[in-house]
């Protein structure tokens, strides 16, 4: 086991430097990565942490994909085994059984679906995708994998069929060819029946591609050819030539038989409905249009929208149904798309909120000559998935268990928790379950094959997304699974927009002004919080018990601008002018003053959304406590916010934006701090800050990516808004009174220069309190020089999405800048990251204290250290004090995360409260005091004198020993990239750092040392819905947005890797066919053909011969033997041909057992059948033969 030894310099005894803690960590800004080691005088402490993980820990794989299928074409159904398949554009295939049954494969071309085909009961699956190419899938393994690969190169594939326990697929062509393939060998037979054998001589024009091809339920040697404009032709296989040929007028959509093999019906363009009869093909039996205006006798009735497809399914003991998709009427084209089950006289018509890409009656029986009894349609809309019952007269819907609605409203962010309390999911479903959907069909989900187990892994797992519409759906995501447990609608605090206020509302976003942007939970304290697009904050409380009350909010003011270049005059501007004169009095705004301001008058301290004023009736579940808003200054819309952290243990929530921080205690509802990013240096920063005037221009632009909505990122088309942040990077520690590192809040009392949190003003319900705007402190004096801003910038590239001309390239990039032009003025340090922790604030601690760790977009870190009132009673009244430290450290590039270690290794977590319903009636609940949890992880002799901190920008990581800040170790992660996402996990009761990098890398390095464990290439960022979902959370799990409907589920975990085969559900179990019904003497008689229909003999290549090379080009899957036998020539060649043997020697045992069976099975019922023979004739005399 490796050792990694740190050195901690005793504070005061480090080597001096002219510039804060941050001076530690500057100098190793430029090249190199690695250990620092400090050097200084006597008194040296040397500690091992042994580190226990190791890159054998570590390895990238996807575990599970969650959702709808993003856009889906094709749908097929194993009426045995009971799964069913859904195609999409990209190449994708969703297999779905039981609920845990999931699996997902992908085409390697990428190439669209066009249809899907199961090998009834076989455990195969037949794809032809838009590229002409043919793929056999085997489903016997958890993972399918492709056998075999048809290529065609001269025609187009049009439509596949694939008659029930026949290993012959016929494929029809574009040119109206009909091609006949081996599934077994996936060899293309020399069998061929042309377009122009097909139709009559005396047929001048092509038929058009093939649209529908079906062998006869009363023949098998029969093979029904439906042409794309309304021929029909019934084609006899073994005399080579049509039996009969059928025209109409329309085109030809599909066709489907009735189960005697003696009608069949079409469904046509112009919305109508042919039945037609073998005995007479000259002219329909039957012509209808199920949707058209009757007309009088005589006239024809007027067409309709064309019907897509029809299903004609019988019944034994009823009518049969005709079911379609289309056919309405064109006057009502406002009608959505509709669903038409017919039964006898009795029309119904099913509305569906999305377009019907596809949809598969599901029926008893997989024999097409029985009569079908079917039970379910099954209906493939574009964004989601139904299926009806037919077995009720109303036709309800069956319950889908599977998660398709994950993109009911767009996702917009995501939170992913693994390891959570036991008792979480339960509780959550409890509430969740009350406010579902009712109406469901009382039936189980037809969709019931394949087999699935828990498996070992057992810790709960929750994720959290966050909607476009401002909802918030909590998810169990445990043993790979995904269902719905509880949804959140964040927008009920908020007043509807009435209709014809849009244009002139204080709104900052065209749409989804509730749009969740990010979110923090505490799954200890259930604190639930988040700040949507519209610039607010809202904090939740959970509780098992309904209330009634009103909405307590606060306004903030957050909007600072300075000047650049300022040469104050030393007469007229004092060193330090008196605070409380420049302090506006606190003022409370009622839900009444939140209008809209006129035109021509400046927009000032107005919110983006009004809160409800009334008392609002709040549901079991999460309630709010607290609904924070950052308002309109001088005419200046609020800036969304990018940073955000809560604290149940001390009861404060901190949130920043590109403007600077704000700091509120939510338990007395009172801002304590409202302040400019450059204003929290204070005592570091040598140059004055003047107030300006506001800029003349107050045209609110709208490519602003603050003011888009979120729910536009869904479109693959991107644009580039480069927003450029400055700040000054000249600090000093040049000492300035204690009282002026006092915040001084603008809504608090101010008790010795101390900011207090005043019990006199904190907000009653319903009251908004608005907090003013903090005058900035002159901290010019004489013989200073005058204020120079640095030249450094940190430019970034955000892809957004913008109409097709605007459209240059779908990436996601970020540039860095040392220079900026002199044009942009703007001094903008936007804050990143903010992170509650009990730790030392500055060197001379002795120990530790709360402090909000506050890390801003030009890599600079701030301590704040907060002061709590001791006692739990005078917590809720006495004053909260923020006093900004004066520490500083730095990073290169925008700051991520932060974690805390203890002196031993371990991961200390935050402080937290334990959870107490807050509007419990028990007496014995109510009277509980709060109960801290203040070292969740670590005992206080662990902590001892000093621990570590680990912090991560968008380029390197630090480690940090607190309280003597000096920097033990650096890691610069990448100089041509940038980290989206960095987190400090736990795997294997070890912590480690995760990060995933715009380059689509995935690292992860050790703790505390910062050695690179894992560095893989994952996937390419391509979208910016990726980098903004895209998360890690504990024992080696992560997630992304796959797509706007889908969820991607990922493991760096080498153990879950190993494991995941037991995880993932089986698609095939073994199943007896049913059997066929007995069709009777007289029926078997005079109702088809008695003689037996040989497809090898007629299709093989004794017969058929060889089909031209040229046609179509077999390649091996990499699933199948010769695919495999093709991979084994490398290093492990040996090892693989072994596998191979032994794989090859299994099957021919596992076929040699059921032949044995096979013969044993035979032997007993000869010898049973023997037996009764005997007995039957064992006493009759010779002459009673």
């Amino acid at each position: 086991m490796k050792k990694f030894n740190f050195r901690k310099v005793l504070d005061g005894l480090t080597a001096s430097s002219p510039g804060s803690g941050s001076s530690s960590g500057s100098n190793s800004g430029g090249a190199g990565s690695g250990p620092l080691h400090p050097g200084g005088p006597a008194g040296v402490l040397r500690e091992e942490i042994q580190e226990t993980l190791t890159s054998e820990y570590f390895q990238i794989c996807k575990t599970v994909r969650h959702g709808f299928p993003y856009q889906p074409t094709a749908l097929a159904f194993d009426p045995v085994q009971k799964i069913l398949a859904i195609g999409t554009r990209t190449g994708a295939i969703r297999i779905l059984g039981r609920p845990g049954v999931d699996c997902y494969c992908q085409h390697e071309s990428g190439a669209a679906v066009l249809q899907l085909q199961f090998l009834v009961n076989e455990g195969a699956l037949v794809s032809a995708s838009s590229d002409d190419t043919l793929h056999l899938w085997n489903l016997r393994q958890k993972r399918p994998a492709v056998l075999h690969s048809l290529k065609f190169n001269r025609e187009r594939i049009t439509y596949c069929h694939l008659p029930f326990q026949s290993k012959w697929l016929y494929v029809g062509t574009e040119r109206g060819n009909t091609h006949i393939v081996n599934i077994e060998s996936f060899i293309l037979s020399g069998y061929v029946i042309m377009w122009n054998k097909a139709i009559e001589l005396s047929t001048k024009t092509h038929p058009g591609p093939v649209v529908h091809l079906s062998d006869s339920p009363r023949d098998e040697g029969k093979l029904l050819i439906g042409y794309e404009n309304g021929t029909v032709v019934f084609w006899d296989l073994k005399s080579k030539r049509a039996e009969l040929r059928v025209y109409y007028d329309e085109a030809i959509h599909s066709i489907n038989w009735h189960h005697e093999g003696k009608q069949f019906m079409c469904s046509h363009s112009d919305g109508s409905l042919t039945l037609w009869n073998l005995k007479s093909p000259s002219r329909p039996f039957q012509t209808t249009i199920p949707h058209g205006k009757s007309q009088r006798e005589g006239r024809k009735s007027e067409s309709c929208k064309p019907i897509l497809k029809v299903e004609y399914k019988t019944c034994r003991n009823s009518e049969p149904f005709i079911i379609f998709s289309g056919g309405l009427s064109y006057d009502k084209a406002c009608r959505r798309p509709s669903l038409t089950i017919m039964h006898g006289k009795a029309i119904t018509v099913l509305e569906m909120d999305h377009p019907i890409v596809e949809f598969l009656t599901l029926c008893e029986t997989p024999y097409p000559n029985e009569f079908q009894e079917p039970y379910a349609v099954a209906v493939l809309l574009e964004k989601d998935l139904i299926v009806v019952d037919l077995t009720q007269s109303n036709f309800p819907i069956f319950e889908n268990p599977y998660p398709m609605d994950i993109h009911e409203s767009p996702v917009t962010c995501t939170a992913y928790f693994a390891d959570c309390p036991p008792d979480l999911i339960l509780v959550l479903y409890s509430i969740g379950v009350k406010h579902k959907k009712q109406g469901y069909s009382n039936k189980e989900w037809p969709v019931s094959g394949g087999a699935w187990n828990l498996g070992a892994q057992t810790y709960p797992e929750i994720i959290i997304t966050g909607h476009a519409d401002g909802s918030v759906k909590f998810w169990d995501a445990s043993a790979i699974t995904l269902q719905m447990l509880y949804k959140l609608k964040t927008s009920k605090v908020f007043e509807k927009q009435k209709v014809g206020e849009g244009k002139q509302s204080c709104e900052i976003v065209e749409e989804d002004p509730f749009a969740i942007q990010m979110i923090y939970w505490c799954p200890e304290s259930r604190i639930f919080c988040v700040s949507g697009v519209s610039a607010y904050v809202i904090i939740y409380k959970f509780s098992r018990h309904e209330i009634t009350t009103e909405i307590v909010s606060l306004e903030v003011r957050l909007q600072y601008d300075v000047e650049d270049i300022i040469t104050p005059d030393p007469e007229t501007s004092p060193p330090f002018p008196d605070l409380s004169s420049q302090l506006p009095s606190s003022r409370s705004l009622s839900g009444s003053t939140n209008t809209v301001a006129s035109e021509g008058i400046t927009k000032d301290s107005i919110p983006c959304l009004n809160v409800k004023t009334r008392p609002v009736k709040m549901p079991p579940g999460y309630q709010a406590e607290l609904v924070i808003q950052l308002v309109w200054v001088d005419g200046e819309p609020p800036q969304q916010i990018t940073s955000l952290a809560v604290s149940s243990a001390y009861g404060i929530v901190a949130f920043g934006n590109c403007n600077g921080l704000a700091v509120v205690d939510f338990i007395q509802k009172t801002v304590l701090l409202s302040m400019g990013t450059v204003d929290l240096y204070r005592s570091s920063d040598l140059y004055q800050r003047q107030p300006r005037s506001p800029r003349k221009n107050k045209q609110f632009i709208a490519d602003n990516f603050c003011m888009r909505g979120l729910s536009n990122f869904y479109p693959d088309l991107t644009k580039r808004i480069r927003t450029s942040y400055q700040s000054l990077t000249e600090l000093n520690d040049s000492p300035v009174p204690l009282e002026l590192e006092r915040c001084k809040s603008p809504t608090s009392d101010h008790v010795n220069g101390h900011c207090t949190s005043p019990t006199s003003q904190s907000c009653g319900s319903g009251k908004r309190l608005s907090s003013a705007d903090v005058s900035k402190v002159n901290r010019w004096a004489p013989g200073r020089p005058p204020f120079r801003k640095a030249q450094s910038a940190a430019c970034m590239e955000i892809s957004l999405p913008v109409t097709a001309e605007e459209n240059r390239e779908n990436s996601y990039n970020r540039s860095r800048s040392s220079s900026i032009s002199s044009i942009d003025k703007d001094s903008k340090e936007a804050i990143t990251a903010l992170y509650f922790m009990a730790s030392f604030a500055r060197k001379n601690d002795s120990a530790i204290s709360p402090c909000l760790f506050v890390g801003t977009s030009l890599g600079m870190v701030l301590i704040i250290s907060l002061n709590l009132p001791i006692s739990d009673e005078q917590r809720f009244t006495e004053p909260v004090m923020v006093l900004p430290s004066g520490t500083f450290l730095s990073l290169k590039g925008a700051v991520l995360t932060f974690s805390c270690m203890d002196r031993t290794g371990g991961l200390m977590q935050p402080p937290y409260e334990v959870w107490r319903d807050p509007n419990s009636t028990d007496e014995n609940e109510k009277s509980w005091r709060r109960k801290l949890i203040m070292n969740p992880s670590s005992s206080s002799q662990e902590i001892g004198d000093h621990h570590y901190t680990i912090i991560c920008s968008e380029k390197q990581a630090k480690v940090f020993s607190l309280p003597s800040q000096t920097c033990l170790y650096v890691h610069n992660i990448t100089e041509t990239s940038f980290i989206l996402q960095a987190n400090v996990v736990v795997m294997c009761n070890s912590a480690c750092l995760a990060c995933f990098c715009a380059n689509g890398h995935i690292m992860i390095m050790s703790l505390p040392s910062l050695r690179p464990m894992l560095d893989v290439n994952y996937l390419p960022l391509t979208d910016m819905r990726i980098a903004r979902t895209f998360c890690f959370t504990n024992e080696g799990q992560a997630l992304y947005l796959v797509s706007p409907t889908e969820i991607q589920r990922l493991t760096y975990s080498q153990e879950m890797c190993d494991n995941l085969q037991d995880m993932l559900g089986d698609l095939f179990t073994p199943i007896e066919t049913p059997e066929a019904q007995n069709r009777g003497f007289l029926k078997g008689l005079f109702g088809g053909s008695g003689q037996t229909f040989d497809r090898e003999e007629l299709f093989g290549e004794a017969t058929a011969g060889k089909a031209s090379r040229s046609l179509a080009q077999h390649i091996p899957g990499p699933g199948s033997i010769e695919g495999m036998k093709g991979a084994a020539g490398g290093v492990m060649g040996e090892l693989t041909r072994a596998r191979i043997a032994l794989d090859e020697r299994g099957q021919r045992l596992g076929e040699l057992e059921e032949k044995t069976a096979g013969m044993m099975t035979s032997a007993e019922a000869f010898s049973k059948h023997a037996h009764e023979l005997m007995l039957k004739y064992k006493d009759k005399k010779w002459y009673q033969f």
